[in-house]
């Protein structure tokens, strides 16, 4: 197999590929214009999303050549895979708006230059429906496109008609990108594979060439939960919708059976020293957490700011290093205030959802004030619990709050 292509069979991204020994041949012998798209439906990525770009980077340092396109103009559609219900339907400035930061973050991320990126808007704003429908859907099969799985699904629960173009539109821009960049393979999660392969027919269709797809697994966590999802939300990879610490955080807790999957897939460390530092056992493998939440938070957010979240995971579980990085919750009492009650502070810091749960908790024994348990759910916090004007808050095992006068 092609190097570049065994990298990420071993690396654990391969899932499906048209063709597979064919394209190995051709990487073989000749280096790649590949590509894979994100629609513009928010302003950050989340970490689920990032898969394709991981490995995306892996091939650019095998010399093939990436293509970033982003989906502005298949926003507005939305694509149904995946999705249990149509997609909100945004303005076209909040797309223009999305579409700008996610170029932006990628950018950052993978180091990509500008060239590298293309709207889908170039070559779709302007397409004239009847002439699109009599050049590119004559060659679409609404039985073939009825048995793909995306599409069974939604099918119990509804189908909209600008939904059911969606295929079409990403074929179409697999089919501009090949003929405009000779684009010969595309990538993205194995939830499109129904599009791409529809986008390589349409290809061989067109121009009697051979094109490519390749897919990557759908990632989930070895409890069953899908990969990206923690108690606060989605792990986006903006730093204003989810703090760094909290990326890190949600790394360095990674179960034990997932770390070794999640060092081959979200770092760019070598093969021996992922089998190394995977097969430490017991207390020991919580430094290959923290070598994991480290790697993937500087890919993300860069090594400067992966260092200071690292300095203050280590003060609030070790002991030592920078506390400042820890989150922390502005506070103040009131003139007519002489104490206040926790709960209703761990309700306004949002360390819990409901004031009921937070009650649970501190029943349960699982609420700390500076180290000291709380036994009391009544429990009121005055100035004098205020040391330096701060007090350490922990909820649970991993969540750290300083709460700051």
């Amino acid at each position: 197999m092609n190097l570049a292509l065994n990298l990420l069979h071993k690396r654990g991204f391969l899932k499906q590929c048209t063709s597979l020994k064919v394209l190995s041949d051709l990487m073989d012998r000749e280096k790649i214009v590949f590509y894979a798209g994100v629609d513009a439906t928010s302003s950050s990525l989340h970490i689920g999303h990032l898969i394709p770009f991981l490995a995306m980077m892996h091939l650019r340092q095998h010399g093939h050549m990436p293509i970033v396109l982003i989906g502005d103009s298949t926003t507005k559609i939305g694509d149904p895979s995946g999705k249990s219900e149509m997609r909100k339907i945004l303005s076209s400035e909040e797309i223009s708006k999305n579409a700008l930061s996610i170029k932006n973050q990628l950018e950052r991320i993978t180091k990509f230059s500008s060239r590298c990126f293309v709207h889908n808007s170039n070559w779709l704003d302007n397409l004239n429906y009847i002439e699109f429908l009599r050049d590119i859907g004559i060659h679409f099969s609404v039985n073939r496109m009825l048995s793909f799985e995306t599409y069974k699904r939604r099918l119990d629960v509804g189908l909209s008609f600008i939904e059911f173009n969606y295929q079409l539109l990403q074929s179409y821009d697999y089919y501009m990108l090949n003929k405009l960049k000779n684009c010969r393979l595309q990538i993205g999660g194995d939830d499109q594979w129904g599009n791409i392969i529809s986008g390589v027919d349409l290809i061989r269709r067109k121009f009697g060439t051979e094109a490519f797809g390749l897919t990557f697994p759908l990632i989930t966590r070895s409890d069953g939960k899908k990969m990206g999802k923690s108690e606060k939300g989605a792990v986006y990879l903006d730093s204003s919708l989810y703090s760094i610490y909290d990326f890190y955080q949600y790394f360095r807790n990674t179960s034990d059976s997932d770390v070794k999957t999640f060092l081959y897939l979200f770092t760019f460390l070598e093969e021996d020293e992922i089998e190394l530092i995977s097969n430490f056992k017991g207390n020991s493998l919580n430094k290959a957490k923290e070598i994991l939440a480290f790697e993937i938070t500087k890919i993300v957010h860069g090594e400067a700011e992966a260092l200071k979240v690292q300095e203050a995971s280590f003060a609030a579980f070790r002991g030592s290093g920078d506390r400042s990085n820890i989150p922390f919750f502005k506070f103040s009492f009131s003139s007519l205030e002489e104490e206040v009650l926790l709960i209703n502070l761990m309700l306004d810091s949002k360390i819990v959802p409901s004031k009921s749960e937070g009650r649970r908790l501190i029943n349960s024994g699982g609420v700390y004030i500076n180290g000291k348990r709380v036994e009391d759910q009544n429990h009121c916090l005055t100035r004098e619990d205020f040391n330096n004007n701060e007090i350490e808050l922990r909820v649970g095992k991993k969540n750290f709050l300083r709460i700051v006068l």
